[in-house]
């Protein structure tokens, strides 16, 4: 890194930190957090945490910033993300690339609470950079065009490729992307979310990519390169999304794509010139106004008949089932369905049994009795425990269930479980950060009723981060471990982990690399 490169990344850093102070005052403000002047992340993280207390959860945080959960748990990781990286910050010290891209991720996400929260005034968009503007979106495009061309060296065979995306994706999407592609092109037709999953899937990028990505220099912000790669091109993704709805992009996304493009296709233009591939970034730059102006015009196109590009990006490809699974609404449906025509069933007998009664009634008086008895039994029954959701105002709604879970609400998160609400590991995040054992054991109590299809990843992801925060390994977070991650596939995949993190920690023996090579043999230790 020369001197000039050094003053320039110090100085969008400081630009990030006072983007990020003024946001912080003004956020606090909204959740009754009267502050004289923003500090750094970790102050801003700490005071965020006193509002979760003081307004009693995250949900209401949530609330009062315009965010729904998964936004207000996103903004949330990015902060602590950022914390890690910069706990302070001197004026004039050295800062890193990684720093200022963890910055720069968070700037993002205090931008579009903007837009979600109109209340918020700091930093007013900028004026729009034509020439700036499509540096990026060529930089975005250069990155599409690596992703497609790595992906065709590692399946020159057009119909394996085809039977391969068909096996991961379902025969149903693959005859659409041809369709929407170019002719025998299947990969022009894929929304570039299913082409970052092609990439960095588990299975695939261990196969096929990880030597192209494996220099310690580059792709160091998360704990693995693949890591690191995934969530640079789900950031890619958003932007391009932006985009592609003509809206100009922040002097911080630019800055993103101009680090991620660089991180991206270094390594793979390195290899080019090693001999090592066939794939060449450099082909791709710069494209001409023409060029760019057909690729744009072409993926607005695509993205209308396609209906978006907003899936999760996740660890690995999760392939189509063969048959449907009812989702929780469509089972309360048909029970619904059920129930109701019982009550008609038994209304009918109760008619045909009131009509029988008025004709008999001087030969049985001690039947209507019985009857009277019987009702009364009945209505001193106990009501099930839906409807005594229904008398506490609570709705019959997974949301509800998460949101009881958060709040360490044993009450109502037991009467969602008898009723048979089905739950996630995913919900547990909040409740594991608070300590809330007795919820936690209450959930394991219905292990049966956990109905996420691949909960160990992130489970797995979040418990390390927290460990490397400073947290431990709990007999709770063992007990998960035990119940839900020791199928072979999982001990496999946090085997593979393991030996990434070890191999990490010998090309870069610091003090991170280390503590995270413990934490990672810790988790394999305990689902092997």
């Amino acid at each position: 890194m020369t001197y000039s490169t050094s003053v320039q990344i110090r100085e969008q850093f400081e630009h990030c930190l006072a983007v990020i102070r003024q946001a912080s005052l003004e956020i606090l403000l909204l959740l009754d957090m009267k502050v004289s002047e923003g500090k750094d992340p970790r102050w801003f993280l700490e005071q965020l945490d006193q509002a979760r207390l003081s307004l009693g959860g995250w949900a209401s945080v949530a609330r009062r910033l315009n965010l729904d959960d998964a936004q207000m748990s996103r903004f949330t990781l990015h902060l602590r993300h950022l914390q890690q990286w910069v706990p302070q910050y001197e004026s004039g010290q050295e800062v890193s690339n990684n720093q200022l891209i963890a910055a720069l991720r968070f700037v993002t996400e205090l931008e579009y609470l903007r837009q979600k929260q109109p209340l918020l005034k700091f930093a007013p968009p900028e004026g729009e950079d034509s020439s700036a503007q499509q540096q990026a979106q060529g930089q975005l495009r250069g990155l599409e065009l690596t992703l497609k061309a790595l992906i065709n060296q590692a399946w020159p065979d057009t119909v394996k490729l085809n039977n391969q995306l068909k096996i991961q994706f379902g025969a149903d999407k693959v005859r659409r992307w041809l369709k929407l592609g170019e002719r025998n092109d299947v990969l022009s037709g894929m929304p570039f979310g299913d082409l970052v999953m092609m990439l960095v899937d588990k299975k695939e990028f261990a196969r096929h990519y990880a030597p192209l990505f494996s220099t310690p220099s580059s792709l160091s912000l998360f704990s693995e390169p693949r890591a690191t790669l995934q969530h640079f091109l789900a950031d890619c993704r958003q932007i391009r999304n932006a985009v592609i709805a003509n809206q100009p992009l922040s002097l911080a996304q630019r800055s993103l794509v101009e680090h991620y493009h660089q991180q991206i296709t270094g390594p793979v233009q390195q290899a080019f010139s090693l001999g090592q591939t066939r794939v060449n970034p450099a082909a791709f730059m710069p494209p001409s106004p023409e060029e760019l102006s057909s690729f744009w015009d072409s993926a607005r196109k695509k993205d209308r008949l396609c209906g978006g590009d907003n899936d999760d990006i996740s660890d690995s490809i999760e392939r189509p089932q063969t048959r449907r699974k009812r989702s929780a609404e469509e089972r309360d449906q048909l029970i619904s369905v059920v129930l109701w025509a019982l009550v008609g069933i038994a209304v009918l007998g109760m008619g045909a049994g009131g009509l029988w009664m008025m004709n008999q009634t001087s030969a049985a008086p001690q039947a209507s009795t019985q009857s009277v008895a019987t009702t009364s039994r009945v209505e001193r029954e106990p009501s099930s425990p839906r409807e005594q959701l229904v008398s506490m105002g609570i709705a019959w709604d997974a949301n509800n269930l998460r949101s009881a879970i958060d709040r360490n609400n044993l009450q109502v998160t037991q009467l969602f479980l008898r009723g048979g609400m089905s739950w996630k590991v995913s919900w547990t995040e909040t409740a594991f950060a608070a300590g809330n054992d007795e919820t936690l054991a209450l959930l394991l109590r219905y292990r049966a009723q956990m109905d996420e299809s691949r909960p160990c990843r992130r489970f797995m992801t979040t418990t390390g981060h927290a460990m490397l925060q400073g947290g431990s390994l709990t007999s709770m977070h063992k007990d998960f471990l035990h119940t839900f991650c020791t199928a072979a596939p999982v001990v496999e995949r946090q085997r593979y982990d393991t030996e990434q993190a070890r191999r990490r920690a010998q090309a870069q023996p610091d003090a991170q690399s280390k503590k995270w090579l413990t934490i990672q043999t810790a988790i394999y230790d305990e689902v092997r």
